[in-house]
């Protein structure tokens, strides 16, 4: 296990960050004897401000504070006179009075004492975590947008990716009204990276590299940072943006401290939620060198969300009684599901920092965390099947009847279980002549696991059945309700039990190493930066597929009514009889699932040729050079990455039962593939102090985005049902897409606090992955729906991002209090594909980007005085692409515009108790996808409403 080799090397690690360092230090002192400033600016409470720039007045020579507000400066010898500024604060200066290789340590308080400075501080938590955010975006080399621990807790936002969905040009991919992933710019889910204290973490899906963020709590973050122009440091398979979820420090506050939250709401879909959370952390040992934290977290969240489901194809099929009529062409429901659902979702974390700090120029760590996701359900199903009977009468693309249609009703338990972890240990030292080393070694796991992903069904006789989307598109009329035949248990008969388990497993073990240089080159100051980085994922995903049809005993559990309950099954206005009894289904599908799993219902080939395995190995090295011309920043530099894959999967080959190691007339044949490629990423990226207030920004880079794992490796997934098969397939010869990317953006500091901000982004895409469905394609020896993912070798995405925060402090009086937070981003994409798709005259080579939002944006007005704080906040994306059709627009699926409106509100004490509101989804918006237009809905759900009470305490 490669756990293993972390624990192993951990050791090495940290001996290689101390007596190495310290032999390397005294020959850096014989070559440099300025005097070392080692500073950390605070508040008047003590806490650290991270962002702070720090100039010195004689030479112009710029720092910035990290997250505990630390920064090292080497100086000339003599008197020194430090200016610091940070947005919300009034600015301090400190005069340093230092010989030559001396070290001095230096501490800077700002707002101690703002009686005499004629300023104005910003206080209260809304504006202390705008003001975190804000100096750190002002003074970061690239575009960067931060979220600070304090701005989350402000919003309603259970995870990460809710959290990020407030920041300008980020929406978010929802699932059952919770947000899931995370689409930056416009861009895919899977064009982001993700990592928690720059350790990369791997998805948990086997199917996409996107990160599952609903799995990532959001109570546990220090801060969020979010990386839009990439630096040749980072790696660069971050086309939209790179996410850094960094946890807490227990140097943050330097003292023992306690934090916490409790409360309980109430889900108007659904019932009672409960979240809590606390943190622990202290500094001991000589002179307070040893520090420890402790973070947990859990959440339990009640859903009942109302579903329905409509799924439309293209029918050209003759009607009953008639010769071939090519007049029938229409587009027509095949079959409409209601779904009743009861799921709960747990959400638990644990975080966790061992830290020391022996003197200003050491830092040695270990850093964990453990995030666990479950999602148990149970859906009752009413299921209208058309396409198991025939067309009747006149059919148009809004109506249509069917002759030898059924009806199912069945019951699902499915349990869905995510587990993130990720581990890093590592030590940073800084030598006498201002050089860093530091050198980190990381190992992240990450696993989805279904305990439970059970069914039974049942079956009706042939019924003719109709339904009519004229009157509403959202809630059609179907002809099954109006009469009883579908809520009496005889009309149904057992029709079958299936049984899936999903296992994918990945884990990522890495060893990077970095060093920083100040030297100075034709008289200039230069911040010379090496590194290298090399990591290594395996991934095996393993997959069983069961099914029973057994008409006798114990397999068929005989006549539907004892398996029902008398709760009613409601889905919106619709009746859907009465709910089976979950308990009594729970112990039928335990008690079978051994009769039930056995060789003879075990689906084969799929069971074989779901699962694949892969390995990938990544060596990269960088170097760049930051300067500083007056008032321009200026860094360049180049990163280089060499990447090995291999994989492999599992194909059956149809054979005479008879034959020797055959599995109900297969054989496993094993397939493997491996490649190797090496890029190369220029960067130069400028930062342009027009005066204090007024930034300008502009970056040139290249970025990458490898394949979805289960998109390149050489496997084919056949499954048929009903005489129609349907293929999922990867493509080994698809290739890494990749972007050259221009940024530029100009950014005006308000004072005492805000920002107005544009910033504009071009992304020229060449092979760009796209998931491709076409149906009735030739297939074997018959035909087959075909899904796979090919490269389209042009396109782009662009936009501009507009951006306003501002306190209102020149108000008189209590409408001082008032603040508010604007963005809207605009966007266009497109890609060309190489082939044409779609029927005769009607063929398309041109398609915009999957996951991408023409328009998105965000308001909130927020008030804060006087301990009280309360904030209303709308959030909308407009409609995006999320599936291409390769026979027919009017069947690409669409995800229909979004907002959604929240409200929260708190009271602070002043003695470290504070009650807090959140009100979320005031408006009930719902989540629709459709086919082509939004007459064809295919799906329509409702989430509710929920309100949050509880309170907070800070010790």
């Amino acid at each position: 296990m490669k756990l293993h080799l972390l624990m192993g090397a951990s050791l090495a690690t940290l001996a290689f960050v101390s007596p190495a360092m310290a032999a390397n230090d005294e020959v850096a002192a014989a070559v440099s004897t300025a005097p070392t400033v080692y500073g950390r600016v605070i508040n008047a409470d003590g806490a650290p401000l991270p962002g702070a720039e720090i100039i010195v007045r004689e030479t112009g020579q710029r720092a910035v504070s990290d997250a505990q507000g630390q920064f090292v400066l080497n100086v000339r010898e003599g008197s020194s006179t430090f200016d610091v500024r940070y947005l919300g604060l009034p600015t301090a200066t400190q005069t340093v009075s230092a010989v030559g290789g001396e070290a001095v340590s230096l501490s800077v308080t700002l707002g101690a004492d703002a009686s005499n400075l004629g300023e104005v501080i910003v206080t209260g938590v809304i504006t202390d975590g705008v003001a975190r955010s804000l100096n750190q975006q002002r003074n970061a080399d690239g575009t960067v947008n931060v979220l600070s621990a304090d701005a989350i807790g402000r919003y309603p936002d259970p995870n990460v990716a809710e959290s990020l969905q407030r920041v300008q040009g980020i929406a978010i991919q929802r699932d059952q009204g919770e947000g899931r992933y995370i689409n930056v710019r416009g861009a895919p889910a899977a064009f982001t990276a993700v990592s928690v204290d720059g350790v990369a973490v791997p998805a948990v899906s086997p199917t996409t590299r996107a990160v599952d963020l609903d799995t990532l709590p959001s109570d546990i973050v220090s801060s969020v940072e979010v990386s839009k122009t990439l630096l040749p440091s980072q790696d660069a398979d971050s086309i939209a943006g790179a996410v850094d979820i960094r946890t807490r420090s227990p140097f943050d506050r330097r003292r023992f401290a306690v934090s916490g939250y409790a409360g309980g709401s109430y889900n108007d879909y659904g019932g009672s939620d409960t979240r809590a959370g606390a943190t622990i952390s202290n500094v001991f040992g000589p002179n307070q060198t040893f520090g420890a934290l402790v973070s947990l977290s859990y959440s339990e969240t009640n859903r009942r969300p109302d579903n329905v489901e409509n799924a439309w194809i293209f029918d050209t099929r003759p009607l009953i009684g008639a010769a071939v009529n090519p007049a029938f062409n229409h587009y027509v429901i095949e079959e409409s599901l209601f779904k009743d659902y009861e799921t709960q979702r747990t959400r638990q974390a644990l975080s966790g920092a061992l830290e020391w700090r022996p003197n200003d120029n050491l830092r040695a760590w270990l850093r964990g965390s453990f995030a666990e996701f479950n999602d148990n359900e149970y859906r009752d199903t009413l299921r209208f099947t058309y396409a198991d009977g025939n067309p009747s009468g006149t059919v148009t693309d809004q109506t249509a009847t069917y002759t030898g249609a059924r009806i199912y009703k069945a019951l699902r338990h499915r349990e869905q279980d995510n587990k993130i972890t990720t581990l890093n240990t590592g030590g940073e030292y800084t030598f006498a002549n201002g050089g860093v080393l530091d050198a980190t070694l990381a190992w992240a796991h990450s696993e989805q696991t279904y305990p439970h992903r059970d069914e039974l069904v049942y079956r009706s006789g042939s019924q003719t059945l109709s339904y009519d989307t004229s009157g509403s598109h959202y809630y059609p009329t179907y002809s099954a309700f109006g009469s009883t035949y579908y809520q009496t248990p005889t009309s149904y008969t057992f029709r079958e039990n299936t049984f899936r388990s999903n296992t994918t497993d990945q884990e990522d073990v890495s060893f990077r190493m970095n060093y920083e240089l100040p030297t100075v080159i034709a008289g200039r100051d230069v911040t010379l930066r090496f590194g290298a980085k090399y990591s290594t994922r395996d991934v095996v995903a393993d997959e069983e597929r069961y099914r029973d049809r057994t008409t006798t005993a114990p397999v068929n559990p005989g006549l539907l009514a004892p398996l029902l309950s008398d709760r009613p099954s409601q889905n919106y206005d619709y009746n859907l009889g009465v709910k089976f009894d979950h308990g009594l289904v729970s112990d039928y599908l335990a008690a079978i699932r051994a009769t039930s799993t056995n060789a003879a219902s075990r689906r084969i080939p799929q069971s074989w040729t779901a699962d694949y395995t892969a390995n990938e190995d990544i060596l990269s090295a960088y170097g760049q050079a930051r300067l500083d011309i007056g008032a321009t920043n200026v860094l360049i530099g180049l990163r280089i990455e060499q990447t090995d894959f291999e994989a492999g999967s599992f194909r059956a080959l149809a054979v005479p039962a008879a034959t020797p190691g055959a599995v109900q007339g297969y054989i496993q044949t094993p397939t493997a593939m491996q490649t190797d490629r090496t890029d190369f990423f220029p960067n130069l990226t400028v930062r342009h102090s027009f005066n204090e207030d007024l930034i300008g920004r502009f970056a040139l880079t290249r970025s990458i985005s490898r394949p979805d794992y289960v998109d390149v490796v050489p496997r084919v997934l056949e499954t048929t049902d009903g005489g129609v098969t349907t293929v999922s397939r990867g493509n080994p010869n698809l290739e890494a897409t990749l972007s050259n990317n221009i940024d530029a953006g100009l950014e005006y500091y308000l004072r005492p606090l805000g920002v107005v901000s544009v910033n504009a982004f071009y992304k020229d895409l060449s092979d760009f992955r796209y998931t491709l469905i076409t149906n009735g394609a030739p297939y074997l020896t018959g035909v087959a729906n075909i899904t796979e993912s090919l490269n389209a070798p042009d396109g782009h995405l662009a936009g501009i991002e507009f951006n306003w925060q501002q306190t209102f402090d020149f108000l008189p009086g209590w409408m001082s209090g008032f603040g508010v937070f604007a963005n809207y981003t605009v966007t266009d994409a497109e890609i060309k594909t190489s082939n044409s798709y779609g029927v005769a005259g009607q063929q398309r080579n041109t398609f915009v980007l999957p996951g991408q939002s023409d328009t998105l944006y965000n308001a909130a007005l927020f008030y804060e005085k006087h301990g009280f704080s309360a904030r209303l906040s709308y959030t909308h994306r407009s409609e995006f692409l999320e599936a291409i059709n390769a026979d027919r627009a009017g069947l690409d699926l669409w995800v229909e515009g979004r907002g959604q409106l929240d409200f929260t509100t708190s009271y602070d004490f002043g003695n470290g108790i504070e009650l807090f509101g959140e009100a979320k989804n005031l408006t009930d918006s719902a989540g629709v996808r459709y086919y082509g237009v939004r007459e064809r809905t295919y799906e329509y759900e409702k989430f509710g409403y929920n309100i949050f009470m509880g309170v907070r305490f800070k010790l």
